[in-house]
């Protein structure tokens, strides 16, 4: 059984359809890709698994059980973390105070662990604004691994780094999998990152899903490849 389903779900905005009839699993363990194009539902998908928004159809589960009825503030006690495209953090807090308040909590042992382990642990006393964008990063995940979660959505984490940033950031999403037992669905445009991180990748093109597999399945699919550059190997 997959810990993340989404069955046949469907988000309009008006006259737009974000996400059109999305099916997709993630199962226990993995580290799954959800790529597409610019405007291709990536992020509504992380929004409607999140309870931001609230699908016209279908169905979520987690764990077996429905997140539909779940309020947004509970997703994260069900077990569901993430982080978002745009840094989402607070100028006036510290980096620790950012890791304690995910814990909902003040355990600041635990709190500075999770610092070490994504590398800001230096920092855990100053303003997290004044940190670079690539540590304010790690900082905002922190704050996700601080809740204890079984899953984590990765939107864009890669979005504003260079490529020493970017090769260690894929080492880092591997270990993070192995060391907190957490399975991991990754938004990204970076496919360098998710073609050497994921094991299977869901793709996304005009809100519907076009291709699914493995990396190497999908970068071969002539429909992804036409999605990306407007043309097929034909």
């Amino acid at each position: 059984m997959a810990l993340l389903s989404v069955e046949g779900v469907t988000r309009r905005f008006g006259g737009i359809v974000a996400v059109d009839d999305v099916s997709l699993d993630v199962g226990e363990g993995e580290i799954v890709g959800l790529i597409g194009p610019n405007g291709a539902g990536k992020t509504t998908v992380f929004n409607l698994i999140t309870r931001l928004y609230r699908p016209e159809s279908g169905e979520i589960a987690f764990a077996g059980e429905s997140l539909l009825r779940t309020p947004p503030h509970g997703v994260v006690r069900r077990g569901i973390a993430r982080t978002f495209q745009n840094v989402e953090l607070f100028g006036s807090m510290t980096v620790l105070e950012h890791v304690l308040m995910g814990r909902h909590a003040r355990r600041g042992r635990r709190a500075r662990k999770i610092l070490g382990y994504v590398g800001v642990a230096a920092h855990a006393h100053r303003l997290a604004r004044e940190l670079p964008y690539g540590l304010q990063k790690r900082v905002e995940l922190a704050r996700a691994l601080a809740s204890g979660p079984r899953l984590l959505l990765l939107d864009e984490p890669a979005g504003g780094l260079n490529h020493e940033e970017v090769e260690e950031l894929g080492g880092l999403i591997r270990r993070l999998r192995d060391d907190f037992e957490l399975t991991v669905l990754l938004v990204e445009h970076h496919m360098g990152l998710v073609m050497g991180a994921a094991e299977r990748v869901h793709v996304l093109d005009f809100g519907r899903r076009i291709a699914s597999g493995t990396p190497a399945e999908v970068q071969n699919d002539p429909a992804v490849i036409e999605a990306y550059l407007g043309t097929t190997n034909g």
